[in-house]
């Protein structure tokens, strides 16, 4: 298989879910702190667990990392996410979900201010740069969480 070694195993691909958030006209985003898109602005999300399926583990990410509770999941797209020019190679499936705040008067809170500097609504059509590239390449091909 390859040049790997025995003692260096091969990446593996991972699944992300990662949620659009949408209150009004805006989306909730959040800086980044992580060796993988460090202080791009990316949507919250996160690994899907054994078991889970895509609407849990959406939820589960939202109030984990925001502290807000989401309703109305539902999928939006799929993206293939293959980071070649990290120190380790990675690739993500990306699964994108949409939707709205359980009760209107939430507001996000940093729960894991260890991962993300804090989050913020932010108008689809003014989202502040630089964008986490997966993000940027799924609105580059025409992702919109506005438009079915």
């Amino acid at each position: 298989m390859g040049n790997q070694t025995e003692t260096e195993a091969a990446p593996v691909p991972r699944v992300a879910v990662v949620v659009c958030l949408i209150k009004g006209k805006t989306v909730l985003l959040g800086r980044r702190r992580s060796s993988l898109g460090d202080s791009t602005f990316s949507l919250p999300g996160g690994h899907l667990e054994f078991g889970e399926s895509f609407e849990e583990c959406a939820a589960r990410e939202v109030k984990e990392e925001s502290g807000l509770e989401i309703k109305n999941i539902e999928m939006m797209t799929v993206r293939n996410n293959v980071f070649l020019d990290e120190a380790k190679p990675y690739q993500y499936v990306g699964i994108f979900m949409r939707a709205v705040l359980a009760d209107d008067d939430q507001v996000p809170q940093n729960v894991e201010p260890n991962f993300c500097d804090g989050w913020d609504w932010y108008e689809w059509d003014a989202l502040p740069k630089p964008l986490f590239w997966p993000l940027e390449n799924a609105i580059l091909a025409g992702f919109n969480p506005f438009h079915a």
